[in-house]
């Protein structure tokens, strides 16, 4: 997914195509443009992030690298990305020398294994979320800021991780703002909504589920937060400042996971996508009409 991702337009009008390329901090990295073959596990990934940025269901990469949950993966791993180059591997793999020493395998972190969590061997770049204390890293009281009027709900104590079928999904919005950029399948990087606000606003989960990555390995998101809400669908929210979910948490719709940020640009704003088995969908064509 840089990751991911200008003028702000009326809702109902699409944003201008332009060319808006500001730096490599922003739009240096298009979504999906992972096409190669194979892919070098780098630190910070996890099977959802690298799937997440070929636009690939992870079911399809777990099963090209015969990888079973919690599909833990090590920096340095070489991962198939096509059933072409999984042949090819398989090939060079049997016509290794047999009195050829192994390669040194990496031991998974003592947390990875208490936790079970899928994600590689070395944590994420990013601090543990602080929720308590109001103050942004950018030095900002976000008491100040101006509140969104989205209510986000309170974290449960002891949330009640479960399967959620396709059909009683009820998305609603991650936040209330003004939408500047649409859905497009057109522009690679307009396969989700920008939403404009205010630091310190809640961003809130758009429906139940599960996180699966937080973290800043997919260059253009920003600190990203991806969920799980069953086989089919993921969310992806990008650009937040104060993180308040971990990986492995279970999460209720409309549970406030983060606070809107800008990754380094002056206009704050909330990157949302939405996934249906690897492959970007038109949130607004889930979402509910009136926010």
């Amino acid at each position: 997914m840089s990751i991911v991702f200008l003028s702000a337009c009326a809702p109902h009008q699409p944003a201008p195509v332009t060319n808006v390329h500001r730096g490599p901090t922003f739009h240096d990295y298009q979504q999906g443009s992972w096409s190669a073959e194979s892919y070098e596990v780098r630190r910070g990934d996890t099977l959802y992030s690298i799937a997440f940025r070929a636009n690939m269901d992870i079911r399809q990469v777990a099963q090209l690298n015969n990888l079973q949950e919690p599909y833990v993966i090590f920096p340095g791993q070489i991962l198939q990305l096509s059933a072409e180059s999984t042949s090819v591997a398989q090939q060079q793999h049997t016509a290794t020398p047999q009195n050829q020493p192994p390669a040194q395998a990496t031991e998974p972190t003592t947390s990875q294994v208490r936790n079970n969590v899928p994600e590689v061997s070395v944590a994420n770049d990013i601090s543990p979320p602080v929720v308590s204390s109001p103050q942004t890293a950018y030095g900002e009281n976000v008491n100040n800021a101006k509140t969104n009027e989205i209510q986000p709900i309170r974290a449960i104590t002891n949330p009640r991780e479960r399967t959620i079928a396709n059909a009683d999904l009820n998305w609603q919005w991650p936040n209330r703002g003004q939408i500047t950029r649409r859905f497009s399948t057109q522009e690679p990087m307009n396969r989700g909504l920008e939403i404009a606000g205010q630091r310190g606003e809640p961003v809130v989960a758009a429906e139940a589920g599960k996180v699966v990555y937080v973290g800043t390995a997919l260059r253009g998101y920003g600190r990203l937060i991806i969920l799980k809400h069953n086989d089919d669908y993921i969310t992806a929210y990008g650009h937040n400042e104060e993180l308040m979910v971990v990986e492995q948490q279970w999460v209720e719709a409309g549970q406030q996971i983060a606070t809107m940020g800008s990754s380094g640009r002056n206009d704050v704003r909330l990157r949302f996508e939405l996934r249906f088995r690897g492959n970007s969908v038109n949130p607004e064509n889930y979402l509910p009409r009136s926010r």
